[in-house]
C-alpha cells in the first residue's frame, strides 16, 4: 500500500481505534449471548421439530434430528408445492425460504436437498424455517397456528 509514513513506514493509513475498540467490546458481549441465543433457539426449533408433524399429515423432516444448526428447521410437505406455500405464509406475514440460506430467491431445487437424495417431488414441497434472535414462542404459536390451514388449502 502506499500513502503516509503510519505504522513506522510498513502501513499506509489510520487506523481506526475506536471502531476496532468497539468491535472487541462487541464480540465480548455477544460471546457473553451465545450460549443463552442458542439454547432459546434450540428449545424454538424443536417445538417446530415435534410439533408439525403431530399437526400436519405426511410432512418430512429433512436432515438429522439432533446434528443440525439451533436455529434451523427444514421440512418437505407431501403433495405441496413449495413457491405456493412461500407466497402463503408470506401473506400471513412470515419470512422463509425452500431452500439453503445461499439459494433463497431461487425456485431450483437445492443443491443440498439433492445431495441428502431427497425426492424430487418432496423436495418442491419443501420449507426452511430460520429462527433469529428477535423470534419469540409467539411468533411459533402463530406459525403453528396458521401453517395446517395453509398446507391444507394447497394440497394437490
Amino acid at each position: 500500500m502506499l500513502g503516509g509514513s503510519q505504522e513506522n513506514n510498513k502501513r499506509a493509513s489510520t487506523q481506526n481505534v475506536a471502531g476496532i475498540v468497539g468491535l472487541s467490546k462487541a464480540l465480548v458481549l455477544a460471546q457473553k449471548k451465545l450460549e443463552l441465543e442458542m439454547d432459546l433457539q434450540t428449545k424454538l426449533r424443536n417445538r417446530l421439530l415435534t410439533e408439525i408433524p403431530k399437526i400436519i399429515d405426511g410432512v418430512h423432516i429433512n436432515g438429522h434430528l439432533e446434528k443440525r444448526l439451533p436455529n434451523n428447521a427444514h421440512f418437505s410437505f407431501e403433495k405441496v408445492d413449495g413457491e405456493s406455500l412461500l407466497m402463503s405464509l408470506d401473506m400471513e406475514g412470515f419470512a422463509a425460504s425452500m431452500g439453503s440460506a445461499c439459494s433463497a430467491g431461487s425456485m431450483s431445487i437445492s443443491h443440498v436437498l439433492k445431495a441428502i437424495d431427497l425426492d424430487e417431488d418432496l423436495a418442491r414441497g419443501s420449507l426452511r424455517v430460520t429462527i433469529g434472535r428477535w423470534t419469540t414462542s409467539e411468533h411459533i404459536d402463530l406459525l403453528l397456528e396458521k401453517l395446517p390451514g395453509i398446507i391444507k388449502s394447497l394440497r394437490i
